[in-house]
């Protein structure tokens, strides 16, 4: 009887010991904080979340005036930025169409691409051109999802605005688009293939 009170003493006392141990590893009043992310890691999380989950637009209306103030002039284009994930066999693997340095004109009036002289099937020259928005995304994941085109340059919270040219009558479409980028940038579309384009008149 005396053995099993020492065991039950020691082992009392052991753990009296060790719960003293534990608490000792943390001085009084200390308090957990919780560790944040550095300001630039949390700016490259929130990146990565669309801040606009609007949905898009699918359809055709007129171009809005900070569209047309953005699109219209003379564009140089500049490089190949990338092909869509659907294959076609009229572009040019895995250069792009051979255009680098071709200008193009978008007015309100006029347009010409008889700039891309290497391309009769692209060459265009129309009066009193009819421009039209045909979709417009609010983030990157809606503009994919739509377009299965992946180009690095449109970011997470980009609003992408697609543009067609047609004839004025009886409103054929010419075979190339663009793709305005939060009016900042502006994208060629030809075939599966997409290029970049520069402003050339200011």
């Amino acid at each position: 009887m005396k053995t099993r009170i020492g065991m039950l003493l020691n082992i009392t006392i052991l753990a009296g010991s060790l719960a003293g141990c534990s608490q000792a590893t943390e001085p009084a009043g200390a308090q957990h904080i919780p560790v944040t992310p550095a300001p630039e890691q949390a700016a490259q999380e929130e990146n990565l979340i669309p801040r606009n989950t609007s949905e898009p637009f699918i359809g055709r209306m007129e171009l809005d005036q900070a569209t047309e103030e953005f699109i219209y002039g003379t564009w140089k284009v500049d490089k190949l930025l990338g092909f869509a994930n659907s294959y076609n066999d009229a572009s040019e693997y895995p250069t792009g169409q051979d255009i680098i340095g071709d200008e193009l004109v978008i007015h309100q009036d006029y347009f010409s691409s008889m700039g891309l002289e290497g391309y009769e099937a692209y060459q265009y020259e129309l009066t009193n051109p009819r421009y039209s928005i045909t979709q417009r995304h609010y983030n990157r994941d809606s503009f994919y999802r739509v377009n299965k085109l992946d180009l690095p340059m449109i970011g997470t919270n980009d609003i992408t605005t697609g543009i067609d040219v047609t004839e004025p009558s009886p409103g054929l479409g010419v075979p190339l688009s663009f793709i305005d980028v939060n009016h900042n940038k502006l994208i060629l579309w030809i075939e599966a293939a997409t290029f970049e384009l520069i402003r050339v008149d200011e």
